[in-house]
This record gives structure tokens, C-alpha cells and sequence, in this order.
């Protein structure tokens, strides 16, 4: 097996199970978990004796988000897609960068669900919406708070992935749905109480992975390229463009202001106190 620094990686019956292991930071996306993420998931489809993919969070969360703490970014940079102060703002070269990650989940041939308890937040969101399927605890907390004070979101699933009426709520607000409510509105594949989600995720994927892997490859080809003559691809490209702009609001720069002044709590607080939710209601 191998080993990683941020993920756990496990093989049983035909199902590899990736887990974000970073609980201490309810499993914040950092540039070094999204890369080691991206390494499992190429591993796990070169394997034949793999058919499905689950991708789960460990402790008390799936994940928060992108991993925010204000640090030198420097050594945390792409290789590729960032070249200047100036044109990875314009060009929201961050926000292709995260898209570039995640059209690796649509693109693998093996399915992967996400298996979601607790916060499925901002970025947590943004990946486990790009699995194929999402089974989520009946009080999971899914959502993206970062539209109240940042940018519009990295990968703009939410027109996919919900009804219209649903999809704007969530963003003009930033509020979150339980599992159990995204699940009836489709988001989530399906709910479970926290204590079935395990063993209900685990059933499905093995019966997942009892056809067989290039079936299983066409089929979900079959799917995602019908979504994308209707436009998926090239939605959620013009999705990361509008990031970009929304980086230039004037407001846009405060929550990373406070956050390097005075901490990520006093930011968070900022942000979701006049919501009462989230960070705010602890």
C-alpha cells in the first residue's frame, strides 16, 4: 500500500477507500492533500483488481474546505498555471488549477462516490459534488459560506448538481443543507443515519465493483460525455472566470486581511457572525 502524508489509502473486496486524513483541520485541502489525492486515484484506477472508488474524510468532518491559513504560498504553488502576481489574479489561474483536479474524478475510469459526514464545505463541497455518487449522513452540513465574504465558488457545480431555486439559495445565502435535504434534492445520491453510512457506501461500491471495470469505464463515459455536450465542461471553465473577477471586489481582500491580522477564528467570526452558523455558533 502506499504512503501518504495526508491520505490513507486501503484495498478490501474490489473497493479502494481514500481517506482525508488531516482530522486536526477537519481535513482542509491543502496543495499537498489535493496532489497526493490526485496520485490515489490515478493508482487506484491503474489497478484491475479495483472497480470503485470511495472517498471519505476522517474524524468529524468529510472536509471544510480549502486549506486558508495564511502561510507564504510560495512552496505551495502548481508547477504549472502560475506565473505572475498580475496574470494569476485576471486569469483566476488558482480556480483552474482546482477544476484541473477535480475533472480527474470525472475523467477516471473507475466510479467514485463520496461517502459525507459532518462539514462538506466550500472546497469539501466542490470535491465531493464531482464524484459520481455522494452518500451523505441524514445531518451532514453542506454549503459554501465563502460567498459571504470571498468569491464566488472555484467549480461552479451548483446549476448541475440542483434544482435552479435550490442552486440559488445556497449561493445567495451561503447556508447549508443538511444530508438529508440534499439528498431529496438530489444532490447527495442518498442519505443514511450516521451510524448505516459506512456499511451503506461500502455495499453499494461492491456492488459496483462486481461488473466489470471496462464495462463500468464505458458506462460512466456513456454519462459524463452527455454532460458535456450539454455544456458541463466548458460552465464550470466560465464558472472559474467569474471567480477571477470576483477576487477584484473591494471587500474581496478583507477576510484575507483580518485573517493574516488577527487569525482564521477572527476571520471565520467576521464572515458567518451575522449569520450565526458555522464557526460563528460555537
Amino acid at each position: 500500500m502506499p504512503n501518504y502524508q495526508t491520505l490513507l489509502y486501503d484495498v478490501r473486496e474490489r473497493v479502494c477507500t481514500i481517506t482525508l486524513n488531516r482530522p486536526e483541520k477537519l481535513n482542509a485541502l491543502s496543495y499537498g492533500m489535493r496532489q497526493e489525492l490526485l496520485n490515489a486515484l490515478k493508482l487506484a484506477e491503474m489497478d484491475e483488481d479495483i472497480g470503485c472508488v470511495v472517498i471519505k474524510g476522517a474524524g468529524k468532518a468529510f472536509s471544510a474546505g480549502y486549506d486558508i491559513t495564511p502561510i507564504d504560498p510560495s512552496p505551495n504553488r502548481p508547477i504549472e498555471g502560475y506565473h505572475s502576481e498580475v496574470l494569476d489574479s485576471i486569469t483566476g489561474a488558482y480556480a483552474h488549477d482546482l477544476i484541473r483536479t477535480w475533472w480527474v474524478i470525472w475523467d477516471l475510469m473507475k466510479p467514485v462516490i463520496a461517502q459525507v459526514h459532518g462539514y462538506c464545505l466550500a472546497g469539501g463541497s466542490e470535491l465531493a459534488s464531482m464524484c459520481d455518487l455522494m452518500f451523505v449522513a441524514n445531518d451532514a452540513k453542506l454549503g459554501y459560506p465563502p460567498i459571504r465574504a470571498m468569491s464566488v465558488p472555484d467549480t461552479m457545480y451548483f446549476p448541475w448538481k440542483l434544482p435552479m431555486s435550490k442552486a440559488k439559495l445556497l449561493l445567495l445565502t451561503g447556508n447549508a443543507a443538511t444530508g438529508e435535504e440534499a439528498a431529496n434534492w438530489g444532490w447527495a445520491t442518498q442519505s443514511f443515519p450516521i451510524e448505516d453510512l459506512e456499511e451503506s457506501t461500502f455495499r453499494m461500491a461492491k456492488s459496483i465493483a462486481s461488473i466489470a471495470i471496462d464495462e463500468l469505464a464505458l458506462l460512466k463515459r456513456a454519462i459524463n460525455r452527455s454532460y458535456e455536450i450539454m455544456g458541463i465542461r466548458a460552465s464550470l471553465e466560465v464558472g472559474a472566470d467569474i471567480q477571477a473577477l470576483s477576487n477584484f471586489r473591494e471587500r474581496a481582500g478583507e477576510f484575507r486581511r483580518i485573517s493574516v491580522e488577527q487569525g482564521l477564528r477572527a476571520a471565520l467570526e467576521w464572515r458567518d457572525g451575522p449569520f450565526g452558523d458555522y464557526s460563528a455558533s460555537k
